[in-house]
């Protein structure tokens, strides 16, 4: 019996999906055997334990945060065929992202001002856990932009609508995750000392 042209969209979606979702948790395997080593390691004579997160991860946090609000209503907006609301979040996802990546690398100037790398002489187990970290997230987050800017060009050659919103969905989703995440991790590295 042949497939309809809506089954065939339905199981590519899902198939998809589902691709998304075992990339989303190896990254998370790989993420949760950072921390443990992390945990592991803080017994350590040489481990900082008045560590003090530089500001610019807070502001980061918060700009983290917002895009994961602006992609949300930009898959609402899609949803309900309102593309001019659509295009400005989904830009405003990319400038909070692209805010996102500044405040990070201006949390690792803070961190140099202060004395603190990650290898050398001055260098610390401490920073060199806090560098791994950071870095390895925005080595995801940089995928996330350039599938954010795949979005915006596929937007702009009007590819999505209320019927078909799956790159959007996909984007939302990896968008979503990366968010949490990093949201997991800043709450870990500074409570956990």
């Amino acid at each position: 019996m042949a497939m309809t042209i809506q089954e065939h969209k339905e199981r590519t979606a899902r198939s998809y999906k589902l691709l998304l979702w075992f990339a989303m948790i190896s990254m998370t395997m790989m993420f949760g055997g950072l921390t443990s080593a992390y945990v592991v390691s803080n017994s350590r004579a040489d481990w900082m334990k008045d560590f003090q997160m530089p500001v610019a991860f807070f502001i980061s946090t918060a700009l983290i945060l917002v895009c994961s609000l602006t992609f949300l209503f930009a898959k609402r907006a899609i949803k309900k065929d309102d593309r001019k609301t659509t295009t400005i979040m989904l830009f405003l996802t990319l400038i909070a992202g692209l805010g996102f990546v500044y405040f990070q690398f201006d949390g690792f100037h803070s961190l140099a001002k202060n004395n603190m790398y990650p290898v050398g002489g001055a260098g610390s187990i401490t920073v060199s856990f806090l560098y791994i970290i950071v870095v390895a997230h925005l080595a995801h987050l940089a995928g996330g932009i350039i599938s954010l800017l795949i979005i915006i060009y596929n937007h702009f050659k009007q590819k999505y609508n209320s019927g078909q919103t799956l790159g959007i969905e996909l984007g939302a989703m990896y968008w979503h995750f990366l968010d949490f995440l990093w949201l997991y991790l800043f709450l870990f590295l500074y409570f956990f000392k």
